[in-house]
């Protein structure tokens, strides 16, 4: 319950400052166009809290905190005085119009760079890309990419962190192949040439990463046990923190990922372990509690977290910049974000990444609470991140987006009059249907990630 209650409210907290930056872009252009604005509000339905400024606009803050809108004086929605016509929405040039819609999206775009550069300057703390393994028969395997070397680069993009490996990586889906720069321990800096012909991201939602068969270093996972949670079945049966689980029914336990298939593969059963506890060594019967599977397969959970080994010297990396170099490093991971976003697009479009790769509202709510979690620094980050995507998505050219609107209006600029009333109503529907159905989409895979 407090999961929930966290990840809804960072969601909300979220939400709300993004959705407050992409309506004042609207309202602040729209002011700088000479359209009055009505309403400005956070959120649908009643209003909760309500002012008026000296210009007659009203601020909202509304009970569904789903979104927001900016209202404006417009002959088309409402009859408008003669002395006001002038201040209206549609009065005006459709360049005003075309820069009013863009400036939402843009807003947010503009809004990812300060927050970049914030982070930048307060420092980013990441793991360098050293890989951990390689997936036998794989494309790093065949490329000649092995263990323990250090990625560098991948196509034209220096990397430093696994997210901006992630993020190079997928740049380069479509191509035939990559050139990746590797520093190998004893060889030093290599050039090696990875295959991508064909490469796709699947229905099992598998990271870019382990699709090329990448699996990024981490400490070593020890049978020591640093958890125990609460009204689980490790705490019913006396383990404790600090505990080294030796044996399990005889058999010798050489790894965390050992101990877990057996525990996985023993749900309701009785299983002996052999473990340390300070100098002592104790042996104590223990019946993993069943947590079925999404496919509804019984699984055995103990309800421990392991303790990890320390990370090596030099694995841990803080990247931190003054202000004009943290400006640069913020306009350009924007523009990559960007990029990657439309890119993503198309590869939906064209089935190279699979719909179930989509989230949601609750994918979204459980990336702002972990995110907040973490420090200011990774809500920084993860703020950036989902306002360059809502950025994206609203210059989609659907016609009940920004984007739609925008499309309607260069339109307009090029045949020298509007596109006619009924054409646009047509297309509001049409639109409203594609969000729908994407909308649904993406929350049916929220609730099968649950």
């Amino acid at each position: 319950m407090f999961d929930f209650i966290w990840n809804l409210a960072s969601f909300i907290l979220a939400l709300g400052i993004l959705v407050t930056v992409h309506e004042y872009g609207h309202f602040w252009v729209a002011r700088k166009a000479g359209v009055k604005v009505l309403r400005f509000s956070i959120g649908f339905g009643k209003p909760l809290i309500s002012w008026h400024d000296k210009l007659g606009t009203e601020y909202v803050i509304a009970a569904i905190p789903l979104g927001g809108y900016v209202k404006m004086l417009d002959e088309r929605v409402e009859e408008v005085p003669d002395d006001e016509k002038h201040l209206s929405f549609n009065s005006k040039s459709v360049q005003a119009r075309i820069a009013i819609v863009a400036a939402g999206p843009f807003a947010n775009f503009a809004f990812a760079i300060v927050l970049l550069w914030a982070m930048y300057m307060l420092g980013v703390q990441s793991v360098k890309p050293v890989i951990g393994s390689i997936e036998t028969s794989s494309r790093a395997e065949v490329a000649g990419i092995k263990p323990d070397q250090t990625l560098i680069s991948i196509g034209n993009e220096t990397v430093y962190d696994w997210r901006e490996t992630t993020f190079a990586l997928m740049q380069n889906m479509g191509e035939s192949k990559v050139k990746v720069i590797v520093n190998d321990p004893i060889e030093g800096q290599a050039v090696k040439n990875l295959n991508l012909e064909g490469w796709t991201l699947g229905d099992d939602v598998q990271s870019p990463l382990h699709s090329v068969g990448i699996t990024p270093f981490r400490p070593l996972i020890t049978t020591e046990l640093a958890h125990i949670a609460e009204d689980s079945a490790a705490k019913k049966y006396g383990l404790q923190v600090g505990d080294k689980i030796y044996l399990i029914d005889g058999e010798k336990i050489s790894s965390w990922t050992q101990l877990v298939g057996i525990i996985q593969a023993s749900a309701n059963k009785s299983l002996l372990m052999t473990i340390s506890r300070g100098d002592e060594k104790l042996n104590i019967n223990v019946v993993p509690d069943n947590k079925p599977t999404k496919d509804g397969f019984s699984q055995g959970y103990l309800g421990v977290v392991p303790l990890a080994s320390k990370w090596p010297e030099g694995y841990i990396i803080t990247r931190q910049y003054g202000p004009i170099d943290g400006l640069f490093q913020g306009v350009d991971k924007t523009w990559q974000m960007i990029s990657l976003s439309f890119e993503m697009i198309g590869n939906l479009l064209t089935g190279q990444v699979s719909v179930k790769n989509l989230s949601g509202p609750i994918g979204i709510a459980q990336g702002a609470g972990a995110s907040v979690s973490y420090g200011l620094v990774a809500f920084l980050s993860f703020l950036a991140l989902i306002s360059v995507n809502l950025g994206v998505f609203n210059l989609l050219p659907l016609p009940i987006l920004d984007g739609g609107h925008l499309m309607y209006y260069i339109i307009e600029l090029i045949r020298k009059k509007p596109v006619s009333e009924r054409t646009q109503e047509f297309g509001f529907r049409i639109g409203a249907l594609v969000l729908l159905l994407l909308t649904g989409f993406a929350l049916f895979n929220d609730f099968m990630r649950l």
